[in-house]
């Protein structure tokens, strides 16, 4: 199969990488398992990217993916950032929090050369891109260390451009996945499709791989990708409950409940679309709201309200990412889920 030929794996299954959701621990289980575990890179320093793969070449000979994002760090926009906090108030008031004492958003950069740096150390053998790809220059750097390059198309024109640009495999990333979306040129969401209308139209599209991604949480759900022409699936939703993922108290209770059965977009967490559990935040100020700021940016007003409420046990202002398949959620090692969705292969 080429997708494994690519991947260098027993398995034709991607562990989705979760920034803020999960570290090293998920990606070592999931590669020693016989898939591709992922590392997100994301929401790292570059120290914290060279901790985090020491710990990985120190716990398994598999190949590893690492994923980081492409976004352009946009220019702060102080009306909107007012209009921001503006419509925060009433939260900082209710939770008696000091609305001008705000700290630094943690951080969420692009791809850089510095990471790159870092990286070539370590040559991981799958590097993904999520929001694009990076510039030519650094695109070349990572395919010199012999990395196979992956990167999210959500719809067919942004699948075409990935192609044309060199990719080895694209990521078909449905409407149903949790998460951030990855669609990068255009912020329309209404060109945002399901993942099996999406699927055989990209497989039609370009003559790479195509992996499915979005809505695929158990063997069935693989089966069904795999019928529909993909060379292999990606998976997120359904590893957030392992014991290898770092998610919050809050989230993990809220995945095990029923509002994990009700999903939407929502800009209010960091500024770009993705998809997370309906909360409190999302039903007062509507999920996609124009005033908050651009990515990454709106994540910083909403820490100390997230923090206080989770303190309290509370996920009513997190960021509560669930895709729209999250029967698939088992409190299991990671291997065993692994296996699990094998069985659809």
């Amino acid at each position: 199969m080429a997708l494994l030929k690519i991947l260098g794996t027993e398995l034709p299954i991607i562990q989705a990488p979760m920034a803020g959701a999960q570290d090293s621990k998920l990606a070592i289980a999931v590669s020693n398992a016989g898939a591709l575990g992922s590392l997100p890179c994301a929401m790292l320093t570059t120290d914290g990217v060279h901790e985090q793969m020491t710990a990985v070449r120190a716990q398994t000979d598999k190949p590893v993916n690492v994923n980081a994002f492409c976004h352009v760090p946009p220019t702060p926009d102080g009306a909107r950032e007012a209009a921001w906090r503006s419509a925060l108030a009433p939260y900082f008031e209710e939770f008696g929090l000091d609305l001008d004492a705000i700290p630094q958003a943690p951080v969420r950069a692009p791809f850089s050369d510095e990471v790159a740096e870092v990286l070539a150390a370590f040559r991981p053998e799958i590097v993904s891109f999520h929001f694009g790809l990076p510039t030519p220059a650094l695109l070349a750097r990572v395919k010199a260390w012999g990395a196979r390059v992956l990167s999210s198309a959500t719809t067919v024109e942004e699948a075409r451009w990935l192609e044309e640009r060199g990719v080895d495999a694209i990521i078909a990333q449905g409407l149903e996945a949790g998460g951030h979306r990855g669609m990068f040129l255009t912020d329309d969401v209404t060109t945002q499709i399901g993942t099996f209308a999406l699927l055989p139209q990209l497989v039609r599209a370009v003559k790479v791989p195509v992996i499915a991604a979005g809505g695929i949480a158990d063997a069935s759900g693989v089966a069904a990708a795999m019928a529909l022409g993909a060379a292999g699936v990606q998976i997120g939703t359904a590893y957030l409950l392992c014991p290898e993922t770092m998610i919050s108290d809050a989230h993990r209770a809220a995945l095990k409940s029923e509002a994990a059965r009700y999903t939407a977009l929502t800009n209010l967490f960091s500024g770009r679309p993705a998809r997370g559990i309906v909360n409190r935040v999302m039903r007062e100020l509507g999920p996609m709201s124009p005033v908050a700021p651009a990515f990454p940016l709106a994540s910083a007003a909403l820490a100390p309200l997230r923090a206080s409420a989770e303190s309290h046990g509370s996920g009513d202002f997190s960021p509560l990412w669930c895709g729209q398949m999250p029967d698939g959620c088992r409190e299991v090692p990671s291997a065993m889920l692994t296996q699990d969705l094998a069985a659809g292969l």
